[in-house]
């Protein structure tokens, strides 16, 4: 079961901390090592798989966790400043890869409630699931893997067959639908009522906590949008 978001503020401002140290602090220090960017779901919250000599990083609650060299250690999440100096990078540290939405200030404050945390955890673990579950029904439609995107902030596959693939992912939430949502987004819409939210669909965070089993209410959303992008020849 989903829990109901209650303090809508906290959730937001939570929300866009945990944007910021994906993209400002996670992302750049695996791009650093690996040259890659994509992120993980992790129990909690979301991690970089592992890089380097083996070193983990991960937000998880309100502490950023680093694990490297058989030792983890942890950090109350307070500032960029603090967090980039925690994994040894600059605050305006940049991939190349994408162009950072975030603030770059150090002394930006990342606010962190707790209960917020276990919501946004909960969702991102919810998504990792419910992705997965989709991506080994479709393993015939050449799915990617999943990952979690540092600059958009949520976690995503892409599949389907020639010019009907699509996107279908999973996000905490953003500055045109503040909560969280799951989303199929067609590489070539067409004119389908289906696309309720323009060139792609959208099926909201407080619909799939009112049901009683929202995963198969997601997957059920991302079947009709698989139809849709993939009509018969």
């Amino acid at each position: 079961m989903l829990a109901q978001i209650t303090d809508l503020d906290a959730f937001i401002a939570t929300r866009r901390s945990w944007h910021t140290l994906a993209e400002r602090v996670l992302a750049p220090a695996r791009h650093r090592d690996s040259g890659h960017i994509g992120l993980r779901a992790a129990p909690g919250g979301f991690a970089t798989p592992s890089f380097g000599a083996g070193r983990v990083l991960a937000v998880v609650g309100t502490e950023l966790v680093i694990t490297e060299g058989g030792t983890t250690t942890r950090h109350p999440i307070t500032t960029l400043r603090s967090a980039a100096a925690a994994v040894g990078i600059e605050p305006d540290a940049e991939t190349g890869v994408y162009t950072a939405t975030t603030p770059s200030d150090p002394d930006t404050i990342l606010p962190s409630d707790a209960d917020s945390a276990v919501r946004l955890g909960d969702w991102i673990n919810f998504g990792a699931e419910l992705l997965g579950h989709w991506r080994r029904t479709h393993a015939h439609d050449t799915p990617t893997e999943i990952q979690l995107w540092p600059e958009h902030f949520d976690l995503a596959l892409d599949l389907g067959t020639e010019n009907r693939r699509a996107n279908y992912g999973v996000s905490p939430g953003d500055g045109d639908h503040l909560l969280p949502y799951v989303y199929v987004g067609p590489w070539n819409a067409s004119a389908d009522p289906f696309w309720n939210a323009g060139t792609y669909a959208r099926l909201g965070y407080q619909d799939l906590a009112a049901t009683a089993d929202p995963e198969a209410v997601a997957l059920a959303f991302f079947a009709r949008g698989f139809e849709v992008a993939n009509p018969p020849s």
